[in-house]
């Protein structure tokens, strides 16, 4: 019998996004969802949001990713609150807090071809109510039902 490999400890990794759901400027009460190819080759339905850079504060960052990765300008209505989850990468387990944003559209159109890294595949409008069918994780639907409820007290 040959001697067991001690088991590798992997390697704790803290990560911060941010970013959120944009409502459309020409009060359709539309919200823009990202779409990302998974392994399997589907597409699954997000909130756009990426790493602060530099120094940015995590409403900058907000603001830039949804730039990048939907076309879209944007400024900030409320935040939203934050989720945190854990996964593993085979090498290190990744601890990662995303803060999100409720935004409004101010200017640019949907598109995903200014995303520098190309990890949105699609970009779409969705109507509030209709997002949360889909939203392919369940802690972004949690999001996403403040959104309504937002929406809804604000009479949008």
């Amino acid at each position: 019998m040959y001697p067991r490999k001690p088991k590798r400890e992997l390697r704790r990794v803290e990560e911060v996004s941010a970013g959120g759901f944009v409502l459309a400027n020409d009060g359709t009460g539309r919200v823009a969802l990202i779409a990302r190819t998974n392994r399997q080759g589907r597409l699954d339905w997000c909130v756009p949001k990426g790493h602060p850079e530099n120094t940015e504060t995590l409403e900058q960052a907000a603001i830039r990713e949804i730039a990048e990765e939907t076309g879209l300008e944007a400024e900030i209505l409320a935040p939203l609150g934050d989720i945190h989850y854990e996964f593993s990468t085979g090498t290190k387990i990744i601890s990662k807090t995303v803060h999100h944003f409720l935004m409004r559209q101010t200017g640019g159109f949907l598109t995903v071809e200014k995303d520098p890294h190309h990890e949105a595949s699609e970009a779409a409008w969705f109507s509030v109510d209709l997002m949360i069918t889909k939203l392919a994780h369940e802690n972004e639907r949690r999001m996403a039902r403040g959104v309504q409820e937002w929406v809804a007290r604000n009479q949008l």
